[in-house]
């Protein structure tokens, strides 16, 4: 029942994706390796524990999240393969990663766009952060803009950032009142350093957390007012 719910929510999740991206009509379609690139990031649900129980994976793979030859990885090694679940596992290290929403995403923008041609996914999430970890000038913003600059240098553009985090946030009052300016303050910096001021940020926001601040962060999720800014309930 876990895992057949965990599909559902996946799904729907994935859907409201591709919605979003549709309206704010981001997609260029080309013959580079990968035309369309989007950045993965965030905490645990992000990085994929679709399948993990008891610090296992059972290695089951949803027909929606299967391989496909048009959608690539780019490694730890900074190099492009052919992308399969689990997406984070040279990046999440010391966890055990499982099925994700990196794959189910692509294959939905692939159903309803026929002229897309290969699809770049960069995965930058980490497990068990808070998003004070993802602050500029920090290890994990770092890394994260390095990846996403190199993961352009063959060709190709970073169509939209996808966010999934802020149940790290929600067991102080203290973080979970400080979230909304965080994420303010990160997605400004990422425009910047990425010199794309008007790049798609499309966020999820919380259904359960770890604290007892679940309802404040979500609210400061909803809250975001800013351009190019999306909300996907959760």
């Amino acid at each position: 029942m876990g895992a057949i719910l965990h599909s559902r929510n996946m799904f729907r999740l994935t859907t409201l994706f591709c919605t979003l991206l549709l309206a704010l009509s981001i997609l260029v379609f080309g013959d580079s390796p990968a035309q369309d690139i989007f950045i993965l990031a965030g905490q645990s649900n992000m990085a994929g524990r679709g399948g993990v129980a008891d610090g296992k994976w059972d290695r089951i793979v949803p027909p929606e999240c299967q391989p496909n030859p048009s959608i690539l990885r780019f490694t730890a090694n900074l190099t492009w393969e052919e992308a399969r679940d689990p997406l984070h596992a040279d990046i999440d290290v010391g966890r055990i990663c499982g099925v994700g929403p990196g794959m189910a995403f692509v294959k939905e923008i692939i159903s309803q766009w026929s002229r897309i041609g290969v699809v770049g996914l960069v995965p930058c999430a980490v497990g068990g952060t808070a998003i004070s970890k993802w602050a500029k000038g920090g290890r994990l913003y770092d890394k994260l803009v390095t990846r996403a600059n190199e993961s352009v240098k063959e060709g190709g553009a970073i169509r939209a950032f996808l966010w999934y985090q802020g149940e790290s946030d929600t067991g102080t009052i203290e973080s979970a009142q400080a979230y909304k300016g965080r994420l303010q303050k990160l997605i400004q910096d990422l425009r910047s350093d990425l010199n794309l001021p008007t790049l798609p940020f499309i966020q999820v926001a919380l259904a359960s957390g770890e604290g007892k601040f679940v309802e404040t962060v979500r609210k400061a999720q909803l809250e975001i007012n800013m351009t190019n800014v999306k909300c996907v309930d959760a």
